[in-house]
């Protein structure tokens, strides 16, 4: 029999999970978000995707001692099984680190190079569990990815900071003529170009993948020349192989000024962040016409969850 504090969570996870569950099935939707530090003295995140369920733990001052601790993961995990009728297999433990300095924002764990594909909205992605502290595919994101797709016909698109290519595989689908992805990591825009393949992107779509630092390719863009900008930075970067550190809210207003060069008038350029607190730059709004498209591109799964902000920037 579990204790209050137990039968809590238990009662907690049972109920998002059968509410949660009905809307993604409606909807078609196989990798969505089931539990999000709900209660606070259980400080998880539990991801589903399809067969496959992700939980992070979050360091916390839970004032356990060790065995404590032990038996609260045991339990935590023991319920988490039960309600979601998942096998040892296909459950996947991942510790998120309070960060004690500035660290890049996608971590190793391991190098098994494991890959396995699900769906969304008619596409195939790839994947990883176990080598990397992310999955490779944003779940917070899937309405902005949509968003996107329903705007790209006959575009040319650039997609920075690219990670494994998403946004660009949907820019694609939607018509894109032409997609730029550019990231600094050979590992992502490898994995990118995995997903483009998967999902022949480039039977319709001239995709070009390049391995950059992007603060330092952006000089180099062409001029007036992309209709659609990606832009999800990381909220801090001092990667070794960046001539310097990158802070998302110290930087961003220069970045997207340069950017507004390589941008057709008209343009478009989806800028999100993480970073808490963000306020956008106000002096971008001599360039752009801007709008905060948070709301609009939170999913049902991330609603009163979401720390992330997102921007629609029109130029003028």
């Amino acid at each position: 029999m579990l204790t209050p504090h137990f039968q809590a969570f238990y009662n907690r996870l049972k109920k998002v999970y059968q509410l949660l569950g009905k809307q993604a099935q409606r909807q078609g939707i196989t990798c969505y978000r089931l539990y999000d530090k709900d209660m606070p003295e259980h400080p998880l995140i539990i991801d589903i995707y399809d067969k496959n369920v992700v939980v992070y733990e979050y360091e916390s001052r839970h004032k356990l001692n060790e065995n404590e601790y032990e038996i609260w993961q045991e339990t935590c995990v023991s319920i988490i099984k039960d309600i979601l009728q998942i096998e040892d297999k296909h459950l996947h433990m991942k510790t998120r680190k309070r960060k004690k300095g500035r660290d890049d924002q996608y971590q190793k764990i391991a190098e098994t190079r494991t890959f396995t594909t699900v769906q969304e909205n008619g596409h195939t992605f790839y994947v990883n569990f176990n080598d990397f502290l992310d999955t490779g595919l944003f779940l917070d994101h899937r309405q902005t990815r949509k968003m996107v797709q329903m705007q790209t016909l006959g575009q040319k698109v650039l997609n920075l900071f690219c990670y494994t290519g998403s946004f660009s595989i949907y820019a694609a689908a939607g018509g894109a003529k032409e997609v730029w992805s550019l990231d600094l990591s050979n590992t992502y825009i490898d994995w990118g170009k995995k997903n483009d393949e998967i999902n022949q992107s480039s039977k319709t779509a001239k995709m070009i993948w390049k391995k950059c630092d992007v603060l330092q390719e952006i000089d180099e863009l062409p001029l007036d020349y992309f209709d659609t900008i990606i832009l999800d930075p990381p909220t801090f970067s001092n990667s070794k192989m960046m001539k310097s550190y990158w802070d998302v809210q110290e930087h961003h207003g220069k970045l997207i000024e340069v950017l507004s060069q390589s941008l057709v008038t008209g343009g478009k350029i989806y800028f999100s962040t993480n970073a808490t607190k963000f306020e956008i730059d106000q002096y971008l709004a001599e360039i752009f016409s801007i709008k905060d498209i948070t709301a609009q591109t939170t999913d049902f799964d991330f609603k009163g969850k979401l720390k992330r902000a997102c921007f629609l920037l029109l130029k003028l």
